[in-house]
């Protein structure tokens, strides 16, 4: 693949990843945090360890962010009912507003653009979604 290919794809998978992150329910919120959230409401409740692994970030750095959304009200701690000894972080119904709701705004904010294209232009990308997802997992 050629070099300028090669940029425009990623530069411009960028740019739709910055815009779309304008769609959120809460400004005050971070990405990091909203990322969080999401994590929490489809995974359901979790250890700090699991959620700093599918977040990709360190202990230290996922703990700022729990204790971030603990203050805020959207997060809570609890005791692991099987192993009194681990804490599991669970998202509070607040939480799961924020989240279900900047969902719901980013897949809007998609669908109108989806909609905006050329039939043959949607098929193209319909096509590209399987690869995109294959490089997005690995």
């Amino acid at each position: 693949m050629n070099e300028a290919l090669n940029d425009d794809l990623r530069i411009a998978l960028m740019r739709i990843v910055r815009r779309m992150r304008f769609e959120r329910a809460d400004d005050d919120i971070s990405d990091g945090h909203l990322s969080a959230l999401f994590v929490l409401w489809k995974e359901g409740a979790q250890t700090l360890g699991s959620l700093s692994e599918h977040e990709r970030v360190t202990p230290p750095s996922m703990n700022r962010t729990v204790n971030a959304l603990v203050e805020s009200g959207l997060v809570t701690r609890t005791t692991s009912p099987d192993d009194g000894r681990k804490v599991l972080i669970e998202a509070t119904d607040a939480g799961l507003e924020i989240a279900r709701e900047t969902k719901r705004r980013r897949a809007a904010w998609f669908a109108r653009q989806l909609e905006a294209l050329p039939p043959d232009e949607r098929d193209a990308l319909a096509a590209a979604a399987p690869i995109l997802r294959k490089l997005a997992d690995s």
